[in-house]
């Protein structure tokens, strides 16, 4: 792996990690962020040595039927499970996680170093010398637009929803809803890909998901736990 597949592949996901601290009203401490960014990327090895122990990859578009949708839910669930449990594990019990916006940036953190492995291992997997090295900086555009941001958005509705069970004394419904819900997306987003190959669609879909994300995410600025 070469410096500028690495580069590329942190790039998306510490851009990204920009952006949605710069949202966050009363920054969190940045070891806690940085030890959650940690435990989302190591949540990122666990869900491909799950998902390589299945025996369904690699999933091709060719003939998705009802056994391929199942496995494209179960996939979502194992990442949107693992993500969600990276961030719980690391900050449910800290003194810092004060506020209903906190499950949503540390439920993002955590997506963000999920994601950061994914890049990686894409864009290494593109290639990055000479004639391969425009393979590698599509992969990581389009890893930018489409993936990355899919699972920020994914693990921040989730974050919502656990911010709701939270103020509603721990009603684990909420929070079971978030993960449905969570997952469902992502599987929608990964059969646009599978079955059409075309990026625009998935793109539509990334930018109605992304209005109500924020639009929920504002919801929870102000308010405290």
């Amino acid at each position: 792996m070469t410096i500028l597949t690495i580069i590329l592949g942190l790039l998306p996901g510490f851009a990204w990690l920009f952006f949605y601290l710069q949202e966050d009203p009363h920054p969190e401490p940045k070891p806690l962020i940085a030890l959650t960014f940690l435990m989302g990327a190591a949540s990122a090895v666990v869900a491909l040595m799950l998902e390589l122990g299945s025996g369904f990859l690699p999933l091709g578009a060719a003939g998705i039927g009802s056994t391929s949708i199942v496995i494209l839910l179960l996939f979502a669930f194992i990442e949107e499970g693992l993500k969600f449990g990276a961030a719980y594990l690391t900050v449910h019990k800290r003194p810092a996680f004060d506020e209903p916006i906190d499950a949503v940036i540390y439920t993002v953190v955590a997506a963000l170093g999920f994601a950061t492995v994914e890049n990686l291992g894409a864009i290494h997997g593109a290639g990055a010398q000479t004639a391969l090295i425009a393979a590698a900086f599509e992969t990581a555009s389009f890893r930018f637009v489409g993936a990355t941001l899919l699972h920020t958005l994914t693990s921040g509705l989730i974050g919502y929803y656990w911010a709701l069970s939270i103020r509603n004394f721990g009603k684990k419904g909420l929070l079971i809803f978030g993960l449905a819900l969570g997952t469902v997306l992502h599987a929608c987003f990964n059969y646009l890909i599978l079955e059409y190959g075309i990026f625009i669609y998935a793109l539509i879909f990334l930018a109605i998901l992304g209005f109500f994300a924020f639009h929920d995410f504002e919801k929870l600025r102000e308010k405290s736990v």
